[in-house]
């Protein structure tokens, strides 16, 4: 067991994580300002990024990188610094150090050799969109990134099913889509909220269903990174009929299947294709069977 007593005088090494602006820069702190300027040395996601955070408050420090692919060679050089009695302020490239983060590497190293770890609290993307989300903040969680690939993204999901809070995420904006499309495949119809360029001049909010959202992004261009939030489990499947097993789309016709698509936005060729992947088909059989009912009318 160990005990941290954060505020004692000593002589040793000290990593503190600092947590910078997720947009504008105005929601830096006194305290984050203070640390970056007393710090020995001051560790980044991305050199180049925090330099202009550090330009901007005038601040001259010595820099380093620090990120997923240097972490084990950069970490040890840290460590080193360490035991030499430096201060080491962390940042990341926007918000919290260490939250879907390499820093989270740091700190357990940090931590494992007996040097104080001191956080610097400031702003954080996930809870900044939650508690403007209009959804039950009581109890949440934060499941970071989904996995890239469809089939480990949709057995999180599966996992995350039941889950009666408040679900966070952060995705990016080429696949921020398909995300969207799996949560709806795997949980049916969820009331959900879409924050982009949270802070910045087009901070944009979209509250609605999963659906609805999915085609809100098929109307435009999709930038900026993503968080999503998500309402709970509530008991049974948001889709037609209530019946947790079934898919939200089973009580459709194929034609209302892909009509339902197109009345969200997508093309004809895009409804075509997500309903061959809902159903499990092959879009040229959905294609063939489509016009074909659509002609029987």
């Amino acid at each position: 067991m160990k005990v941290q007593q954060s505020f004692s005088d000593n002589k040793q090494g000290c990593l503190y994580l600092v947590a910078t602006p997720i947009g504008n820069l105005d929601d830096i702190t006194v305290r984050a300002l203070e640390t970056l300027r007393a710090a020995d040395v001051i560790a980044c996601e991305d050199t180049r990024q925090t330099r202009k955070l550090l330009n901007h408050f005038q601040i001259d420090k010595r820099t380093v990188s620090y990120h997923e692919h240097n972490k084990q060679a950069s970490g040890t050089g840290l460590l080193q610094w360490l035991a030499e009695g430096k201060k080491i302020a962390l940042v990341s490239d926007a918000g919290l150090p260490a939250i879907s983060d390499p820093g989270a590497d740091l700190v357990r190293d940090a931590v494992a050799a007996g040097y104080p770890v001191i956080p610097i609290p400031g702003a954080n993307a996930a809870l900044t969109a939650l508690i403007a989300s209009g959804l039950p903040t009581e109890r949440f969680v934060f499941a970071g990134f989904l996995p890239r690939e469809k089939k480990e993204r949709q057995a999180e999901l599966e996992r995350l099913k039941r889950y009666p809070e408040t679900l966070l995420f952060y995705e990016a904006p080429h696949r921020i889509v398909k995300t969207l499309e799996d949560m709806r495949e795997v949980w049916g119809e969820r009331q959900a909220v879409l924050a982009r360029e949270l802070t910045k001049r087009y901070e944009e909010f979209a509250r609605g269903t999963l659906s609805e959202l999915i085609g809100w992004l098929h109307e435009g261009e999709v930038r900026g990174e993503f968080c999503i939030v998500v309402a709970g489990y509530a008991g049974a499947d948001a889709g037609p009929g209530g019946d947790e097993a079934a898919p939200w789309w089973q009580a459709l016709s194929l034609v209302e299947h892909v009509d339902h698509y197109c009345g969200q936005g997508m093309s004809k060729k895009e409804a075509l294709k997500q309903t061959a992947e809902d159903r499990g088909l092959p879009k040229r059989d959905v294609y063939n069977r489509y016009h074909r009912e659509e002609e029987r009318g």
